[in-house]
């Protein structure tokens, strides 16, 4: 009876399969958790607010009314200065 521990022809050419089947699961498996699980908490290394303000945060609302044309340039640049000076850095990263 011929298995594979007496087998002349060795394992063949076959056996570089395995590797490529496994390097296939893991890269399915960090691709499956960086699109589902990561993204809602903004990945593995930062926690999901590190940086960003917050939907009600002063800097998004000014934002969004000058994105919908409520104030003017002037009068967005002027706001987010006073906001800088109460509140530090607002949104940029390394802020403290």
């Amino acid at each position: 009876m011929q298995n594979l521990a007496n087998w002349d022809g060795g394992p063949g050419p076959w056996i570089l399969f395995f590797p490529l089947i496994w390097a296939a699961v893991v890269i399915g498996g960090v691709t499956f958790l960086r699109r589902t699980a990561w993204r809602a908490r903004g990945g593995p290394w930062r926690p999901a607010d590190a940086g960003r303000p917050s939907g009600d945060s002063p800097l998004v609302v000014l934002g969004r009314r000058f994105a919908a044309g409520e104030i003017d340039e002037d009068e967005y640049w002027r706001r987010l200065s006073v906001l800088e000076e109460h509140f530090g850095r607002l949104g940029k990263p390394g802020a403290a």
